[in-house]
């Protein structure tokens, strides 16, 4: 007979189901490891994440506790000798699509997740009690880092407070999302409409090396298709940048996120993955990343061009 001296607490994976744990009641996950809860009268959660084979435990503020259920809590390292899998303190500046998915997925994994947007932590209440991770202002973000996420418009990136990275050791990775949309969104852009590759547009205005990722998935996407390593039509994502070590890191964070990473070149490469390419929101396997890539051509088509009347919307292009 079960005690009833803990109040029951809520499963939750990345599928649909749902179901209730009581204190010291056992779980199977989805690949045949059992966990026993040892809850608390506090009230919290358990969450199985069925790609990297991790939980985490929450509390009722939806901070993640020190230890969970897959051992002591591993401590972040530089990236030069990271170990792959190792939990990472993760910074995401935009809260948008990319970012809101980004943010949910990572705090699954068991990352430690700050997210910023440019109206202020307030405004991040609901997502942070959704997911755990915590809201900072932009300037924040970096401080303490292992790897910061920009995943704002391209037309915002010069808004970010000058200095945004000064002081932040060179380790730090920085992965830029974004995506040039001159008739949507983002105006014209005399430099990337030159022929200069977003993410080197990006890399300039920010004053750090970056790698450039997950731009060309819609988050929806991102949220709901990641696959465990080896089974079939598992998506692949591009990564390209300069700093190879860096890149590693970008490319185990992806796999960890259910897809399998392909090495895009260097920076000056990443055209290849921007929007209009074969590889750009289209959920290819690594196989056919790689041929979307080599047939890629570089020469922008009108859709992405940038007109007198530019920027629209997306609903109406100008």
């Amino acid at each position: 007979m079960r005690r009833a001296t803990s109040p029951p607490y809520a499963f939750r994976n990345s599928g649909p189901r749902r179901r209730v744990l009581n204190s010291g009641e056992s779980l199977r996950n989805p690949e045949g490891n059992s966990f026993a809860w040892r809850g608390t009268r506090e009230g919290g959660h358990f969450a199985y994440d069925r790609f990297s084979g991790g939980a985490r435990i929450h509390g009722p503020s939806g901070a993640a506790p020190a230890r969970s259920p897959r051992g002591p809590e591993r401590t972040a390292t530089p990236h030069s000798r990271r170990i792959p899998g190792a939990t990472m303190r993760i910074g995401i500046i935009g809260a948008g699509n990319i970012g809101g998915a980004l943010a949910r997925r990572l705090t699954d994994l068991g990352h430690e997740v700050t997210v910023a947007n440019s109206r202020g932590p307030q405004t991040l209440a609901d997502l942070a009690s959704e997911t755990g991770a915590k809201a900072v202002t932009v300037e924040e973000t970096p401080r303490g880092a292992d790897l910061v996420v920009v995943t704002i418009p391209e037309c915002r990136v010069p808004e970010l407070p000058p200095g945004l990275f000064d002081g932040v050791p060179d380790d730090v990775v920085v992965v830029d999302t974004g995506n040039y949309y001159p008739r949507q969104r983002d105006g014209r852009i005399e430099e990337i409409e030159s022929g200069l590759p977003e993410s080197r547009w990006v890399e300039k205005r920010l004053g750090r090396p970056v790698v450039k990722a997950f731009n060309n998935i819609y988050a929806r996407h991102l949220a709901e298709h990641g696959r465990p390593a080896g089974a079939p039509g598992r998506v692949a994502l591009p990564v390209a940048g300069d700093d190879e070590a860096a890149k590693r890191v970008v490319m185990d964070l992806i796999d960890q996120l259910g897809f399998d990473p392909i090495d895009a070149g260097g920076l000056d490469d990443s055209w290849r993955q921007q929007p209009g390419t074969p590889v750009y929101a289209t959920d290819k396997d690594a196989e056919g990343v790689r041929e979307a890539l080599a047939g890629a051509s570089r020469e922008r088509g009108p859709e992405w061009r940038a007109t007198d009347g530019s920027p629209g919307t997306f609903t109406a292009p100008a």
